[in-house]
């Protein structure tokens, strides 16, 4: 029931937030105008709605905070905490400038590195890799003091930061990339969020605190997916589409090192793009250039609508991320490597398909 309030907590706060945060973008006109062959959709739609979000996750996690102490008086430490909450707002502020200014690829990825950086700097990394064939994955080798404050030394742990590092970057980029169809991303960062809460309070886990944050984070994302949804009539904007990924990344570290089940839960869009990168060095295509040859574009090119490519993707990530619940060690990696078989050779098809329904 507790975790049920903070979902509808989470919920309506971002309802009402965005309803608020839709009527300033429309005033400053900070909108999406359609255009370019990679936009879908007709008419200028607000944008900024990542902020309505952030807002919501914040302002009910805060409150938790407040009138119960039990968030951080486990494993979570305020700094965890800290560092989680200014490296979202450091995407939603780095997001609306974007949103308003359009600002160049070599400037945007500043604020997600820097969001990087403050997790790192705020103690949450990955220490090891789980090996289910046998010892795990140390990465805690070489250590590097940078700063003694008060007696106490602070240091960087070169292998484990830099893969902590390179996992919230490549988690942060896996969503900004996907957000090109209305409630793709909000939709799968809610079925995310459920996933990991549920994770979080198995038996052999039982990490209430990672629980409260998955299921504020799934409410925050629901309440804003109602005016997302197609027809769309707001978009959550650079700031938004960032932070989905950053806060799924975040959370599947803070929930044991869970690397495994946000790679299931995403392992649609992370292979879609793995396969779209591939195929833009195989062409010599400039690898940031923005196209329409993501699984979600190649779907609409076969007949089906957007409502329909959405739902799609909902029931296949709802469904692997279930496989995290019910699979554990050597089984969830064997169903990973068959799985990523498996949607490498749909993609296959698909753009096959898509290509020749284009010639037609």
């Amino acid at each position: 029931m507790l975790y049920l309030l903070d979902f509808i907590l989470a919920f309506s706060l971002s309802v009402v937030a965005t309803l608020f945060v839709k009527k300033l973008a429309l005033k400053y006109k900070i909108v999406d105008d359609p255009g370019s062959k990679r936009k879908i959709h007709t008419k200028p739609i607000p944008l900024l709605g990542g902020v309505a979000v952030f807002f919501s996750f914040t302002v009910a996690i805060l409150s938790y905070s407040f009138f119960d102490q039990q968030l951080l008086s486990g494993y979570l430490m305020p700094k965890h905490l800290l560092g989680i909450l200014l490296g979202g707002l450091v995407l939603i502020v780095g997001g609306a400038l974007d949103d308003k200014y359009s600002l160049k690829p070599s400037r945007q990825i500043l604020f997600p590195i820097f969001a990087a950086i403050i997790i790192i700097a705020s103690g949450i990394g990955i220490d090891y890799i789980s090996n289910p064939f046998g010892e795990a994955f140390l990465l805690e080798g070489s250590r590097i003091e940078i700063l003694n404050f008060n007696g106490t030394p602070y240091y960087l742990v070169v292998f484990a930061d830099l893969f902590t590092f390179v996992w919230i970057l490549g988690m942060t980029y896996t969503t900004k990339i996907l957000d090109g169809m209305d409630g793709l991303v909000s939709g799968l960062t809610v079925i995310a969020g459920v996933i990991i809460f549920f994770l979080s309070l198995q038996d052999k886990i039982m990490q209430p605190e990672t629980a409260l944050l998955a299921i504020v984070m799934a409410g925050a994302f629901a309440g804003f997916l109602l005016f997302n949804f197609n027809p769309a009539k707001i978009f959550l904007g650079e700031g938004g589409s960032t932070l989905a990924g950053f806060l799924i990344g975040t959370l599947a570290i803070v929930s044991g090192g869970k690397l495994a089940t946000a790679l299931l839960i995403m392992s649609i869009p992370i292979i879609d793009l793995a396969f779209v990168i591939l195929k833009r060095i195989f062409d010599k295509r400039e690898l940031k250039a923005p196209d329409t040859k993501h699984l979600h574009f190649r779907l609409l090119r076969m007949g089906l609508s957007q409502r329909k490519t959405v739902l799609i993707m909902y029931a296949i990530s709802a469904t692997l991320g279930s496989v995290a619940l019910l699979y554990e060690g050597k089984a969830k990696v064997v169903f990973l490597l068959v799985l990523g078989v498996m949607i490498l050779l749909f993609l296959v098809i698909v753009s096959w398909w898509s290509k020749k329904k284009k010639e037609a």
